[in-house]
């Protein structure tokens, strides 16, 4: 295995996979929203941003041998969005993150996936200690980590806001 984490995994409803390029026009759908980008560090993104966040995307892989995966809705194909691990050279330790375009909203999928991630890092990643950095008003996404089995841990000050963050247990 080239990686430290598999390329691919599976789930009811989701193929998860490493990003390719025929991949951006679908997950713009996400990076370009302004409400997908409301309890981020980011803006929403232009098209050739989408294209230089996909290459990091791909690039993360490269540089620390495991990255997010992209999340393919089985039944339709497309891509609707990001998850799996993160950990930019500022980020405070290594995290688990999720992010699905704004029509794939309330079916389970973020949580399917999530479950699916935490589950393939305790069998590959089992010493790697994991968080997720989530914006305190994201209350979805506070829920989400919850119900996955993450603690509340401490506020942390990080790009010029306060972020909660949430630790995985094994």
């Amino acid at each position: 295995m080239k990686y430290l984490i598999p390329e691919t995994l599976q789930t009811e409803r989701l193929h998860m996979r490493m990003f390719n390029a025929s991949d951006w026009r679908d997950i713009h759908e996400y990076y370009g929203d302004p409400e997908c980008a409301r309890y981020t560090s980011r803006l929403p993104l232009k098209d050739y941003e989408t294209w230089q966040k996909l290459a990091a995307l791909v690039g993360h892989w490269e540089l620390r041998n495991y990255g997010s995966y992209a999340v393919e809705e089985k039944l339709s194909g497309k891509v609707i969005g990001v998850v799996g691990l993160d950990y930019p050279g500022d980020w405070p330790e290594p995290e688990i993150q999720w992010g699905l375009s704004r029509n794939y909203w309330g079916k389970g999928y973020a949580s399917e996936a999530v479950r699916a991630v935490k589950e393939m890092t305790t069998e590959y990643l089992a010493d790697l200690s994991l968080i997720s950095l989530i914006h305190p008003e994201n209350s979805n996404s506070i829920n989400l980590a919850k119900a996955v089995g993450a603690q509340f841990e401490k506020e942390h000050f990080f790009r010029d806001d306060t972020w909660l963050i949430f630790r995985h247990s094994k």
